[in-house]
């Protein structure tokens, strides 16, 4: 009797299975010890087999259940799964997975990452595993970071900073300023450029500190600051701007976070609002008005506004208005509602408002010592009218040894 031939399509479905089983078979005792996240080239053997004639529907049918689940990258990244093992380990890390997932979730889907590379380098420079699982719960793409790349730029960070716990310290604030660049040598042309405008390790180091991102700036960035500074000061009729630049930046390092539109127009702001000449305002940038020039442009102008209006309805003069912005710029920080409070206990303590503008310091002190600072002053009938408000911006230290001199003169 002749046999019947099988068909064709049978036959193939047949050894795809046969193929895709023994396949599935090698991995899942791979996914046990921990070996899912594998080579580029098995992901593409993996997909070879899809080129066999028949749906994928019919192909997995014969699989009960899938232990794991293989995540391949490609254009529709975003629909993949996460690597589980990844997550896993993570999680064993301390790693807060959910603030990870939140803020860059895409790198919970990588199958090559490098946490325990990066736990170990950690720990070498002293961070403990609070302050990595915290680095990698803000900042996930900490992990992908290579070992040559982390020391590398942690050498260049060592040649700013004294020792690695201020690194740890910072990267305990602020992850993003050590690894959201691998850009090592631009990092390296940025430190050659900031010394160049007679910056010194000091400064540097102060930099780094308070505005780390500023050394992830494109060194063209930050010569398009440090350049409009510059031409601020000769426009100004500056005989020194390499020194302009200079101390700009050393006092406010954030302005190189902000672009040169906002900078200018919060400088056009000072000199229109204030009324100042150009002599004017450069004594003022080089003062205490370098502090504000970072700040939105918008908060700036609406800070001024309610400041003034404040200032004018408890009798103010425009001219001594104008004085009071001049000599305090930074009331620009204070929102109204802060500002308002601030005054309004200084008034309730039979201070002047003329006194309030003549001594604007005063407005640094919390409201909480104000009040308690003029409960005392109040047990040596201290008169503000004939001594002035400066008692009231002494250190804690200062201040004390003042009020035991008032105690035992009265």
């Amino acid at each position: 009797m002749m046999r019947k031939t099988p068909d064709r399509n049978v036959m193939m479905i047949n050894s795809g299975h046969t193929i895709l089983q023994r396949y599935l078979q090698q991995l899942i005792p791979m996914a046990a010890r921990g070996l899912l996240r594998m080579k580029n080239s098995h992901l593409h053997n993996m997909n070879c087999f899809w080129l066999i004639r028949f749906s994928a529907e019919i192909a997995l049918r014969p699989v009960s259940s899938r232990h794991f689940c293989l995540k391949i990258e490609s254009a529709d990244a975003e629909s993949c799964q996460e690597n589980g093992i990844l997550v896993n380990n993570l999680a064993c890390m301390g790693v807060d997975v959910k603030m990870a997932r939140r803020r860059q979730p895409g790198v919970l889907k990588k199958l090559i990452t490098n946490e325990e590379g990066l736990k170990k380098f950690l720990q070498s420079k002293g961070a403990t595993n609070e302050i990595i699982a915290s680095i990698i719960s803000r900042y996930p793409r900490a992990i992908t970071r290579s070992h040559e790349s982390l020391e590398k730029r942690w050498e260049l960070w060592r040649s700013i900073l004294m020792t690695d716990l201020e690194i740890v310290n910072i990267l305990g604030r602020s992850p993003e300023s050590f690894f959201r660049s691998s850009n090592n040598m631009n990092m390296e042309k940025n430190i050659t450029f900031f010394c160049s405008l007679g910056l010194t390790s000091k400064h540097l180091s102060n930099m780094l500190t308070r505005a780390p991102r500023a050394f992830s700036n494109r060194v063209e960035l930050n010569k398009q600051m440090t350049d409009l500074l510059h031409e601020i000061c000769l426009s100004l009729g500056g005989e020194n701007p390499n020194g302009f630049v200079k101390h700009i930046i050393s006092k406010n390092v954030f302005i190189l976070l902000r672009s040169s539109k906002q900078v200018s127009a919060n400088i056009e702001f000072l000199q229109s609002s204030f009324h100042l000449r150009n002599e004017e305002l450069l004594a003022l940038l080089h003062g205490t008005g370098a502090d504000i020039l970072d700040l939105s442009n918008e908060y700036i102008k609406k800070n001024f506004t309610n400041a003034k209006e404040k200032l004018l309805s408890l009798g103010c003069t425009e001219r001594e208005v104008d004085r009071f912005f001049i000599r305090y710029p930074r009331v620009l920080f204070l929102s109204a509602k802060t500002l308002s409070d601030k005054i309004d206990c200084l008034l309730q303590a039979k201070i002047h408002i003329k006194q309030i503008a003549e001594t604007s310091r005063v407005l640094d002190v919390s409201i909480s010592t104000v009040r308690s600072r003029v409960k005392e002053l109040e047990k040596t009938s201290y008169d503000f009218k004939t001594y002035g408000i400066g008692i009231l911006t002494l250190s804690k230290k200062r201040f004390e040894a003042k009020l035991e001199k008032l105690h035992s003169a009265w």
